[in-house]
């Protein structure tokens, strides 16, 4: 039995898969965080929540930087 991480073959692909099914939860904090703010935008005001999702990400796509 494969998993879909391991079927799916192009980077954008896994990368599209990863950040809408096993990094769902952070992408949700950080789409709050932007909603939220949205018409108060400042520098690094979802920082810590982009620091999450990107390495969940990371993570997930198999990178260690």
């Amino acid at each position: 039995m494969s998993t879909p991480a391991a079927t799916t073959k192009t980077p954008l692909a896994r990368l599209a898969l990863h950040s809408t099914a096993t990094c769902a939860v952070q992408a949700s904090g950080y789409g709050k965080c932007i909603l939220a703010t949205y018409t108060d935008v400042t520098k690094d005001v979802c920082k810590d929540e982009f620091a999450l999702f990107a390495k969940c990400l990371r993570e997930a796509m198999g990178r260690k930087w």
